[in-house]
């Protein structure tokens, strides 16, 4: 089955491709491997390209479920809802849970990057059955986020609250300029504060995505979503004492978004994970956010070791 636009490069060889009917959603996504299954869910402003430099070493240990989240990619676009809950963290993993069992796989592990790791981590949280083990990279919760935002950390995430602004509000700033927008963004984000950490064939994948109108508004709504219902999911599990069961790894940059935490320890991601979770392990790596593409090496090895 075609993966999509032709002029884009194929950065997945010997993986299949193809498009799963979820009941709410048409999600596209690559599968490859052999092994326990193991899901990797990208974040924003991405599509599922962004685990292309450490797949094919996964794949010789693990069945790879590799899915573009709704809205993204080439994956179908959300309807609307006044509430913003077609795009709620909650309704991503309904379609990661849906996806794995037409895939034959009733429990599997979850690997998760940005807005991909709170997909992973609410699918925990609403599903535990379903999770064996769970990675996520370069994020602290939602809930974590709002309640203890800093000048440093607002300055660093100001796409937050810019994206989460009603509509038309930045759909209008953004959908004129989008590769510009896109390209600043992500480079603001990398250690190096360039575009030098990814590989141009990549690029041209996220840009494509990010160019269509309605995927830019899927992207807004993701995070209306997170400001207003995943919000109040994750304090709904804070106030009932809900915990994640299985095992928990955080991977970070040593210059990503969780770095930008308050100095309190308390803060730090492994210390606000363990608020969370009942098993965590997790370290701080040399890179910015994008931990998969600014050190593969480094975030490689620690889910072999964890998932392992």
């Amino acid at each position: 089955m075609s993966s999509g636009n032709g002029d884009l490069a194929d950065l997945f060889p010997g993986f299949e491709s193809q498009f799963i009917e979820t009941g709410e959603a048409r999600i596209f996504c690559r599968t490859g491997g052999d092994g326990p299954p193991l899901v990797l869910i990208h974040g924003y402003p991405q599509t599922h390209v962004m685990w292309h430099r450490i797949a094919p070493a996964l794949a010789e240990r693990f069945s790879l479920v590799i899915p573009d989240l709704r809205g993204y990619g080439w994956s179908s676009l959300p309807e609307e809802a006044s509430d913003h809950s077609t795009m709620s963290k909650r309704a991503l993993a309904r379609d990661i849970v849906a996806v794995m069992e037409k895939l034959g796989h009733a429990r599997f592990a979850v690997a998760g990057h940005d807005r991909g790791g709170r997909v992973a981590y609410r699918l925990a949280l609403d599903h535990p059955g379903r999770v064996s083990k769970l990675a996520v990279l370069d994020i602290v919760p939602t809930h974590a986020m709002w309640t203890n935002f800093s000048v440093d950390l607002a300055m660093k995430t100001y796409h937050w609250l810019f994206l989460a602004q009603p509509h038309p509000l930045p759909e209008t700033l953004i959908v004129p300029e989008a590769t510009a927008y896109l390209d600043m963004t992500i480079a603001s984000w990398t250690k190096a504060k360039s575009l030098a950490a990814f590989n141009e064939r990549a690029l041209e994948h996220y840009r494509a995505s990010f160019n269509v109108p309605e995927r830019v508004h899927a992207c807004c709504e993701d995070y209306r979503a997170g400001a207003t219902y995943d919000f109040a999911a994750d304090s709904a599990d804070v106030g009932a004492g809900n915990r994640i069961t299985c095992p928990l790894l955080t991977v970070w940059g040593d210059a990503g978004i969780p770095s930008k935490a308050p100095d309190d320890v308390e803060a730090q991601p492994l210390a606000v994970w363990k608020k969370w979770a009942n098993d965590v392990t997790g370290a701080a790596i040399d890179s910015g956010h994008f931990v998969a593409e600014e050190n593969p090496q480094a975030t490689l090895k620690h889910l072999m070791d964890f998932f392992g």
